[in-house]
């Protein structure tokens, strides 16, 4: 007996693909930027076979990585999260040169001047489980700020400010002894939203500029030791740890919310330096 070929919805796929998030993959549908075996599809839910169809958006060919791979990659300052920039910027796939054939692609974008921790894989499914807001994964940055906070200012982002696209608030904010200044504070922030700039935005709205910020954690998977263009492979538990939802109330008393496992692959790695 032929066993069929599991068929798999249009927006899905393409979400695994890493082409984009399931939401702006229905979106390319109904524009007619994706065909299937030749043809335009604009109706929402159409199934596909990935392994006998042949899918295109805007003329390029989309497949399912083979081999999944997954990177830790510390962005360094004035560079893009992105795979091309119109501006001819230098961009953080750059440093992935040698690793072409696996069509890698970002994770958790950080702005221009932001550096820090973010991925590089080819899992579609990865990608969009880490960047769905519905995920509430805790993201750990410190802030260099231009003056001294108060602990009712840090009260204040922990009980929310409201920026362009609504309230936000820190999960946590308190000062960190980071360098021997007496004008600067070093805070940690804790969110699990990512609104555009937003670290940025809610110390604007209490009266700072950030001087420096840099994205330490996601989940309970850290940066470590990695320096700025510095990547690392990582294993089925570092992959693990991005899922895991906890909350720090202070320094050193946690509360873990749960965990959430994800399926990854077991590859190993170490790390490694781009020499540009």
């Amino acid at each position: 007996m032929i066993q069929k070929n599991k068929l798999t919805r249009l927006n899905k796929f393409l979400a695994e693909a890493g082409v984009c998030s399931r939401r702006k993959a229905d979106e390319l549908i109904t524009s007619g930027d994706v065909q299937v075996n030749g043809k335009t599809i604009k109706e929402l839910g159409t199934q596909v076979d990935s392994k006998e169809d042949s899918i295109k958006v805007n003329g390029r060919v989309i497949e399912l990585a083979k081999d999944k791979v997954y990177f830790a990659f510390h962005k360094p300052k004035n560079v893009v999260t992105t795979t091309s920039d119109p501006l001819d910027r230098p961009m953080v796939m750059e440093y992935f040169k040698k690793f072409k054939k696996h069509r890698l692609f970002p994770v958790g974008r950080l702005d221009w001047a932001t550096e820090g921790l973010i991925f590089i894989t080819n899992d579609g499914d990865f990608s969009n489980e880490v960047s769905n807001p519905k995920s509430k994964i805790n993201k750990t940055y410190v802030a260099k700020i231009d003056g001294k906070i108060s602990p009712a200012q840090l009260q204040k982002l922990k009980n929310g400010v409201t920026i362009i696209g609504g309230k936000v608030a820190a999960l946590q904010a308190d000062v960190v002894p980071y360098g021997k200044s007496k004008k600067y504070d070093w805070v940690r922030v804790v969110i699990n939203e990512g609104k555009n700039r937003q670290i940025r935005k809610m110390f604007e709205k209490i009266g700072f500029d950030v001087k420096k910020l840099t994205r330490i954690a996601i989940g309970e998977y850290r940066l470590s030791s990695l320096r700025p263009g510095d990547y690392k492979e990582l294993k089925t538990q570092d992959l693990l740890r991005v899922f895991k939802r906890r909350v720090e109330k202070t320094e050193t008393t946690k509360n873990v919310r749960g965990s959430k496992k994800a399926k990854v692959s077991s590859k190993t790695g170490a790390k490694k330096t781009i020499k540009k």
